[in-house]
Formats: structure tokens, C-alpha cells, sequence
């Protein structure tokens, strides 16, 4: 009765009634009324029950006008994230589902509040963020926030793909690839139009070539980069590579290699201190011999159609190797920024069978076109040579895929970037591509050119990866 008291004698204050002194009996019966006392009483439930609603009210406001940042996704990319109602502050929330979702590619999981999926649309998504917060009866409607995520569009859609014109001079096509036997081994080769290349309708640059040489056992392997900034490098690289093949064809003949395969055969054994020294020369003197006649050809060729042989710049990478009773012999040759690699058996060591043209601070690429590169003293030093019992791979790339996988020169020397290379191309990658190295295995060519569509941010030039395995 008490509190009945005072809310009726703050009542008539608010409404400017004084009570005299000669009424306090009466006022004393009039609160002791019982059909006062539940007035009041309904009067201060139904004011509770208002400031409830009015808080509820707020409370779902607030939760509707807040601001709430989801991180962007792209589409065909794996997207993921959680609801942390509690960093959020959240924590009244009892039920939430989310609505809109529908064509997006995403699912939300109301159990573990995670959106997640492989969005399917770019653009400003609304989404539906339904919910009831704790004072609200279990059929009440739901409450409905807008949430926006920013999908981005695939990078890869952004770029064109327009095919070179057959009609140009020099035309070749955008996309080879290409697998056969090599030796008692495989070989496998891709060789992509850039996506750069391909935006605009140019051509491919780059170039491959490969023959077993059958009688003499020895094989050979080139490949080319033309220059971007070269109009003709497109054939520049191809006449590099076909004319190396051919400069072995007629001059690696079985009678000029008996003494040659009868040194290697002493280097084995151990039986000529001067072996090496043979070796060396006979390297230097052959290996340098064919790169000279590419330069001269190329000379030639620029000379009849009266064009600048800088317009025919490319960088050339080639190998020789023959199966011996005691191993592989290995010679190499390289100039420009494509790598070499040859990886041992048990994948434990990396033997980089070339140095790059890198330059200090980028645009130090040299071309066999180039006639100062063989009055260099570090001519010389271009040359490779290796005899081994075995290997896994021996690669042959150029910086299409030397920049994004390998980034910088030195880890071409290091066996875990190499062994992680190895991993990336077989199938350890964001598109789940997967190159089978299994010598059965039919689809490896078309297999590697698709590993090569791989998205790198800032490298799009074209691609060219060559594999005895």
C-alpha cells in the first residue's frame, strides 16, 4: 500500500493537487482503497510493459542501423566468413537466418554462422539478415537488415581473347601443346598466348622445338621468347629454335661424336685426367658454333626483307642430351632470362644449367640477335654440361613462368621452391590443376596447358614450360 501511496501523491502533484490537513483521513482511505491500489498497480505494469517495448524497439533499431562490413569476395573463388555475434555485439540475438542468397553461389550455415561458397555474380549483393532478439515472442515476425557484400568480377573475364590474324605475316598458332617420347624418357611441352597478347589480338612469341636425333642417340630441346617490344619476334623465336635442331642434325653425325662419346666414357671411369678439359672444349667449341649460326641466320633472314635485326630479338635456351650405358649426358646452352633446371632422381638437389640475363634492375634480357653477347667475356660461361645417373625432370621454361612461380633467381637455385613448383603442378594450386607425370598417361599435354591458365596478378606474358620426365 505504500507504494500505492506515493505514486498517487506524485500523481496529484503532477497535476498540481494539494492535500490539505483536514483530508488526511480521507486520503488515507482513499489509498487504501483496494480498486486504487490494482489501478495503480495496472498503471505501473503497463508503463513497465511500454519502457519494455520502447527498449525492445531501440534495441532492433540499433541492430538494423548498424554498420556492418563483410570482406569482399571474387567470384569462381573460394568465399568464407563468420557471424561473430559477439565481436559484433550480438549477444541478445536467439534466432537469425539469412535470405537472398539465391543464384550467388553462397549458403549460410545457421549453426555455425558462416556464409560461405564460390560466389557466382559480382556486384553490390544484398542480403537478407533475418533475426529475433531475446524479449521477442517466438512468433513474432522477424526483424530484416540489409547486409551488402562486394563480390568482385573474375579477373581472368576482364580479358579479352581475340584471335591473331592468320593473314599476318609470320602467323603461328596461339596455343601448342604437345607430348612424345624423348630418349628412353617423356617429354611434354605447353606453349600460351599471354593473356597481355591476347587482349589485344597479337601474336605468340614464343617458341619450341624438339627432334631425336636417332642415329647418333642424341636428342635436342629449344626454347624461345621473342621480345615483346621486337615487331618479328614471333618468328625470331621460331627460326632460333628450328634452326638449332637443324644445326645438329647435319653436324652431329656419328663419326664427329665416336670421340666425343669415347671421352664421356673416360670421364666416367676416371681414366683421363684431361677428360674434363675435353669436355669443356668440345661444349664450348659445338654449343657455341650453333648459337653463332642462329645469329648469322637470323642476320641473313633481317638482311632479305630489309629489316632490322632488332626486330627479330629473342632469348634462346637449348639442351642435348643422349642416354649412355653409364647415364645421361647433359649440355646446355643459354641467353636471355629463361631457366634451365635439372632435378636429381630423389628430388633432393636442383643443378641450374644456365645463368640469367635478369639485369640489376630489370631489362637486362640479352637476345641471340644480339652480336655483342658472343664478344663478351662472359660468353664462355653460358655453356653447361652435366653427366648424371639418373634425374626426374629436366625443365626448360621461360619467365611467363619463371616470374610468378619462381619470382626472383635465386630461388631457381633452391630444391624446396623447386619441389614446391613440382607440388603446384601437381595439383597443389587454387584451381585443383592437376598434371599426371605418369608416363601412361595420355592427357598430360592438354593437362599441362590448362595448369598454365593460372591466374598471377601482373604476369601475363606468354607462357612456355618444356618437361623431360
Amino acid at each position: 500500500m505504500e507504494e500505492s501511496k506515493k505514486y498517487i501523491q506524485a500523481l496529484l502533484f503532477q497535476n498540481k493537487i494539494e492535500i490539505p490537513s483536514s483530508k488526511l483521513t480521507l486520503f488515507d482511505d482513499f489509498i487504501s482503497n483496494e480498486t486504487n491500489i490494482n489501478s495503480v498497480k495496472i498503471i505501473q505494469e503497463n508503463q513497465k510493459m511500454i519502457m519494455a517495448n520502447w527498449t525492445l524497439k531501440t534495441r532492433i533499431e540499433d541492430i538494423i542501423l548498424q554498420s556492418v562490413t563483410l570482406p569482399n569476395g571474387t567470384v569462381n573463388k573460394k568465399y568464407e566468413t563468420k557471424f561473430d555475434f559477439i565481436h559484433l555485439g550480438w549477444k541478445d540475438i536467439i534466432f537469425s537466418e539469412i535470405k537472398g542468397l539465391e543464384d550467388t553461389g553462397l549458403e549460410f550455415n545457421n549453426d555455425e554462422d558462416l556464409l560461405f561458397g564460390n560466389p557466382l555474380i559480382s556486384g553490390d549483393l544484398k542480403i537478407k539478415f533475418l533475426f529475433r532478439v531475446n524479449g521477442e515472442t517466438e512468433d513474432s515476425i522477424l526483424n530484416e537488415k540489409t547486409i551488402t557484400i562486394i563480390i568482385n568480377p573474375d579477373p581472368k573475364s576482364l580479358w579479352k581473347n581475340i584471335e591473331s590474324d592468320k593473314n599476318a605475316p609470320f602467323w603461328k598458332e596461339d596455343n601448342v601443346e604437345v607430348s612424345s617420347d624423348f630418349l628412353d624418357k617423356k617429354i611434354v611441352i605447353a606453349s600460351k598466348r599471354g593473356r597481355s597478347h591476347a587482349n589485344v589480338g597479337s601474336f605468340r612469341d614464343d617458341h619450341f622445338t624438339f627432334k631425336n636425333i636417332n642415329d647418333t642417340g642424341w636428342s635436342v630441346l629449344s626454347v624461345s621468347d621473342g621480345a615483346g617490344s621486337a615487331s618479328l619476334s614471333r618468328e625470331g623465336s621460331k627460326m632460333s629454335c628450328d634452326l638449332i635442331v637443324s644445326y645438329f642434325e647435319e653436324n652431329f653425325t656419328s663419326d664427329f661424336l665416336k670421340e666425343f662419346d669415347e671421352t664421356l666414357l673416360e670421364h666416367h671411369n676416371k681414366t683421363n685426367e684431361d677428360s674434363s678439359k675435353k669436355i669443356s672444349h668440345f661444349v664450348y667449341d659445338n654449343l657455341s658454333k650453333a648459337a653463332w649460326f642462329v645469329h648469322k641466320e637470323l642476320e641473313k633472314f633481317a638482311t632479305k626483307l630489309e629489316k632490322p635485326l632488332r626486330d627479330f630479338h629473342a632469348t634462346l635456351i637449348f639442351t642435348l642430351v643422349k642416354k649412355y650405358d653409364f647415364g645421361y649426358a647433359i649440355l646446355t646452352f643459354g641467353v636471355g632470362d629463361c631457366p634451365i633446371g635439372l632435378i636429381s632422381k630423389d628430388l633432393t638437389e636442383i643443378k641450374l644449367m644456365n645463368w640469367l640475363d635478369v639485369g640489376e634492375f630489370g631489362g637486362g634480357t640479352r637476345f641471340i640477335t644480339m652480336p655483342e653477347i658472343f664478344q663478351s667475356d662472359k660468353f664462355q660461361t653460358r655453356f653447361g654440361f652435366k653427366l648424371v645417373d639418373d634425374f626426374s625432370y629436366l625443365m626448360l621454361m621461360t619467365d611467363g613462368i619463371y616470374d610468378p612461380k619462381f619470382v626472383v633467381e635465386a630461388n631457381l637455385e633452391k630444391i624446396e621452391k623447386w619441389n614446391e613448383f613440382l607440388g603446384d603442378l601437381q595439383g597443389k594450386n587454387e584451381d585443383g590443376l592437376k598434371v599426371d607425370f605418369n608416363k601412361e598417361n595420355t592427357e598430360i599435354a592438354n593437362q599441362l596447358s590448362n595448369w598454365m591458365d593460372f591466374w598471377n596478378p601482373g604476369n601475363h606474358d606468354d607462357r612456355t614450360l618444356a618437361i623431360i620426365y
